[in-house]
């Protein structure tokens, strides 16, 4: 799996922010599919009383998601009055200077923390023929 990467975010909706967040994100996940070629999936996904937003990611390498944070991270202060941050999760081993980036992004948007999960053993698999529509 060499350096691929899955991030996580998990966020608390803010009272009466549901639909303004619903539509930010829609922009959000627009832009970053106009402007990220490199990054192979991103997906918003809300809980059934809209009270939650997890953010999922799938990166081929570091590269991908250091590009990520580069390109689409001015574009995350305008979402910080819509959540509250409570988690990120980093799935594969990131370096020391992104982790520190990662940490200041969950800082901005909230309170979260910052848990990196290292690979014990697995393979991955995909096809990039067809993109992903909802």
């Amino acid at each position: 799996m060499g350096n691929f990467i899955a991030y996580l975010d998990t966020s608390e909706v803010r009272p009466g922010k549901l639909g303004e967040l619903k539509e930010a994100m829609a922009e959000l996940a627009a832009f970053v599919e106009q402007n990220e070629p490199r990054i192979l999936s991103y997906s918003v996904y809300f809980s059934d009383d809209g009270s939650t937003m997890k953010v999922l990611h799938l990166h081929s390498d570091l590269a991908s998601l250091e590009l990520h944070l580069k390109v689409a991270g001015a574009r995350f202060p305008p979402v910080a009055p819509l959540i509250i941050m409570k988690s990120i999760e980093i799935f594969g081993r990131p370096t020391e200077e992104l982790l520190a980036r990662l940490r200041a992004k969950a800082q901005l948007l909230g309170t979260g923390s910052v848990t990196v999960h290292d690979l014990h053993a697995g393979f991955a698999r995909f096809r990039t023929s067809q993109p992903f529509q909802p």
